[in-house]
């Protein structure tokens, strides 16, 4: 799972933020690495030196082997808030998302299963 951190121009992009920006990820999302091929993240001050009440915006984004990306967004008071709840946030999206093609997978095979028990029976 390869991690793609881009900031806008108002966030400071220092090693320290993305090193922990890269272990919420991994932490988060690590359970689901072998369906993603790639997380994209995008970091940005909504409000830049005006300030105010959750302006911090985080854009993430999963690429999953051949299926659709699924993207979602959180905005908080300070942008480890919004990395934090934004990965917890990919995180429910994806197990659903996963957890529903596992789902219609094994649909698929127990209905083939029960095709070839039923022929085999005749």
């Amino acid at each position: 799972m390869k991690i793609q951190i881009n900031t806008g121009h108002n966030i400071n992009g220092s090693e320290n933020m993305i090193r922990y920006t890269e272990a919420v990820v991994e932490s988060t999302l690590g359970h689901l690495a072998e369906h993603i091929t790639r997380v994209e993240i995008h970091l940005s001050d909504e409000n830049s030196e005006k300030g105010g009440s959750n302006d911090k915006r985080c854009m993430m984004e999963a690429r999953l082997e051949r299926h659709q990306p699924v993207a979602v967004t959180h905005e908080a008071e300070t942008i480890d808030q919004a990395i934090n709840r934004a990965a917890e946030k990919l995180k429910s999206s994806l197990d659903h998302t996963l957890g529903r093609l596992s789902d219609h997978e094994g649909r698929k095979h127990h209905h083939l299963n029960t095709a070839d028990f039923v022929a085999d029976a005749q």
